[in-house]
């Protein structure tokens, strides 16, 4: 391992290095190379873009019967990352650059063709001046005519700024920040009018709309029922007790309208009591005679249909006699 790193070789006594064979190779002869585009590039074929930095794995090769002060100028083959169309481009050492030769075109490259415009007017003034004195002295007239408008314009740019060396700064920044500090206190007192004005419009609505709510459900109140009479359901008679009452009339009449038959009713409650108490009833003409004719007093719990029914037991029983 350790012969590979020494600097010196071994070399036999009898070695000669004329008798070492030499190879032909052509002189336009191509080797792999790696290298970066030089340039921004568009493929004419597809119209890719191929960018300046992009690695290529390139075919290199000696332009024949090219030089430049006895520099060779080499060709670089490329192929697009798209469509592998073959891109080729060349050294350019009298302007340190390259040139695009075939399958691309090159971008951005404006500085460079006015780089050339202007190398250009000035060779071919320069031709001018050489065979003509007249255009010399043209020229030389432009020249100084815009020299003295260019001293013009430096003088004018010198003065505005001596005038705007005299500006307090402090002072414009100063009125710049109060009158904006004006602008935002005015602006935000619009903004609390605004919200005070909608605010109370919102109230306004809510109170319209509860007071509207309110009438739709309010029920109606009844008017009060006038209070009835506690004694009223005594002078009500149902239907039935009506026609009984009705009947008894039409056959027998009103019991004010006879009053011997009150005083029969009248005896005839007496009798009952006195055969319930056990003792004699009455004799019939003392009940003529009208003796115990007077009306006996009614005891509250008896009631007028009681009466009728005991009256008509009192006909009944005259009637047998």
């Amino acid at each position: 391992m350790s012969e590979r790193k020494v600097l010196n070789k071994y070399y036999p006594p009898d070695f000669d290095p004329s008798k070492i064979p030499k190879l032909k190779l052509p002189k336009d002869r191509q080797y792999v190379v790696r290298l970066m585009a030089p340039f921004n590039m568009r493929c004419k074929t597809c119209g890719e873009y191929i960018y300046k930095g992009k690695k290529f794995n390139a075919r290199k090769e000696t332009v024949q019967n090219e030089s430049y002060l006895g520099l060779p100028i080499f060709r670089f083959y490329i192929k697009c990352t798209r469509c592998l169309a073959e891109i080729t481009f060349k050294t350019d050492p009298e302007n340190t650059d390259y040139t695009m030769e075939h399958g691309a075109t090159r971008n951005f490259q404006a500085e460079k063709l006015l780089e050339e415009e202007e190398k250009r007017v000035q060779k071919e003034r320069e031709d001018e001046e050489l065979n003509n004195p007249m255009k010399v002295l043209e020229n030389r007239t432009k020249d100084s005519k815009l020299e003295m408008e260019v001293l013009e314009n430096l003088q004018e740019l010198k003065d505005l700024n001596q005038r705007q060396a005299h500006v307090d700064f402090e002072a414009m920044l100063r009125q710049h920040r109060l009158s904006e500090e004006e602008r935002q206190r005015q602006e935000q007192e619009e903004d609390e009018r605004e919200t005070a004005a909608l605010v109370e419009e919102s109230r306004k609505r809510r109170l319209l709309e509860d007071s509207d709510s309110e009438e739709d459900t309010t029920p109606t109140q009844p008017p009060p029922a006038l209070r009835p009479n506690p004694t009223a359901i005594l002078d009500e008679q149902s239907p039935r007790a009506k026609r009984k009452a009705e009947s008894w009339e039409r056959s027998v009449g009103t019991l004010g309208s006879r009053p011997q038959l009150s005083g029969l009713v009248v005896k005839k409650t007496d009798l009952d009591t006195s055969i319930q108490r056990g003792g004699a009833p009455p004799l019939p003409g003392a009940m003529k005679n009208g003796q115990a004719a007077g009306p006996a007093p009614q005891t509250p719990s008896t009631s007028s249909l009681s009466q009728l029914g005991v009256y008509s037991d009192s006909e009944d029983s005259s009637g047998s006699n």
